[in-house]
């Protein structure tokens, strides 16, 4: 499935939910789109259709590591769904560092609502994108060290 080269998919890979993102290489910016639930593996319904409308040239999944950088149990199935991602949708699937990105999407979401630019109550999704948002952001940050 070809894309625009300049659009990105980001995704929070989590148990319960994944937050996606979408950003643009020239300018160097994401937004968080939206928050996609799954109990039995990802919603290929939801991600098919996120993909078909954005037509990204390839996907950025956040790697959860441990704080100490070493791997976990999540970061193994992050993996399978980056294989996955690949798989379905014939795009490059890249890896992003996403250590404390959930702190720093949280941290976005409160201060946002304490400046009034976000009126309404902290849903349990709001952070899975916000999250996807900070992840996509630093592979845009990190640039040519990604290629």
């Amino acid at each position: 499935m070809a894309g625009n080269a300049d659009v990105l998919l980001g995704f929070d890979f989590g148990t319960r939910r994944i937050g996606v993102a979408v950003g643009n290489a020239i300018t160097g910016r994401a937004q968080a789109l939206t928050t996609l639930h799954h109990d039995d593996g990802p919603d290929w319904t939801g991600l098919t259709r996120i993909v078909a409308e954005w037509r990204p040239g390839a996907l950025v999944v956040g790697l959860p590591l441990a704080a100490d950088g070493s791997t976990q149990v999540m970061t193994d199935n992050a993996r399978d769904f980056m294989a996955q991602l690949g798989a379905h949708f014939d795009l490059p699937v890249h890896a992003m560092d996403e250590r404390f990105s959930t702190i720093e999407a949280m941290e976005r979401l409160r201060t946002a609502r304490a400046a009034g630019t976000r009126k309404k109550r902290l849903a349990k999704g709001d952070s899975d994108a916000m999250a996807a948002q900070v992840i996509l952001e630093g592979w845009l940050e990190a640039g040519e060290a990604n290629a």
